[in-house]
C-alpha cells in the first residue's frame, strides 16, 4: 500500500465477522485488556443492527480488513443535533503510518456530516504518541479531561 487511494472504506457487514474479530482482539491486546466473548458478540451485533445507533466501518487493502472504527451517534445538551463519538479506532500494525487511520477518520467525518451531526469527537491515551500526531493534524485537541467511575 503506497497511499490511501488503495484503501477502500465501507460499512462492516455480517460477512466481515471473522476479519473484524481478529482486528478487535488485536485492538483489545493493544490496550492490554480483554472482554468476555458475550461482550464481543454483543458489540458485533450492535454494529450490524440498523436499529442501534452504533456503526462500524472497515478499511480494506486488497480485500483484507486492515483497519476498523466504531462510532456512536447520540443526542447532547449543547446542540439540537446529534454528536458522533468515535469510540474505537484500530489499524493493523503492518499498515500503520500509511494513511489507513486518516482514511477511516475522514470517512467518519463524511458519515457524521451526512447524518447531520454537529461534531465528531474521541479520546485516546496520553501515551499513544503516533495516533496523537495524526489526530493533531485532522482535529482540534481540547483541554477537556475525562473522569470516570466504572459501575
Amino acid at each position: 500500500m503506497k497511499n490511501k487511494t488503495s484503501i477502500k472504506i465501507a460499512p462492516l457487514s455480517s460477512a466481515n465477522y471473522e476479519a473484524w474479530l481478529r482486528l478487535w482482539q488485536s485492538y483489545l491486546t493493544f490496550y492490554n485488556t480483554s472482554l468476555p466473548l458475550e461482550t464481543t458478540n454483543a458489540t458485533w451485533h450492535n454494529l450490524i443492527d440498523d436499529k442501534v445507533s452504533i456503526y462500524g466501518f472497515g478499511a480494506w487493502n486488497n480485500d483484507v480488513l486492515v483497519g476498523m472504527t466504531h462510532v456512536v451517534l447520540h443526542p447532547n445538551t449543547w446542540n439540537t443535533t446529534e454528536c458522533c463519538y468515535l469510540e474505537d479506532l484500530y489499524v493493523n500494525e503492518s499498515v500503520r503510518g500509511k494513511g489507513v487511520g486518516r482514511a477511516l477518520i475522514e470517512y467518519v467525518y463524511e458519515f457524521a456530516a451526512k447524518k447531520g451531526c454537529n461534531r465528531v469527537y474521541w479520546h485516546t491515551q496520553e501515551g499513544n504518541t503516533p495516533a496523537r500526531a495524526l489526530y493533531k493534524n485532522i482535529a482540534t485537541e481540547t483541554d477537556m479531561m475525562q473522569y470516570r467511575k466504572d459501575l
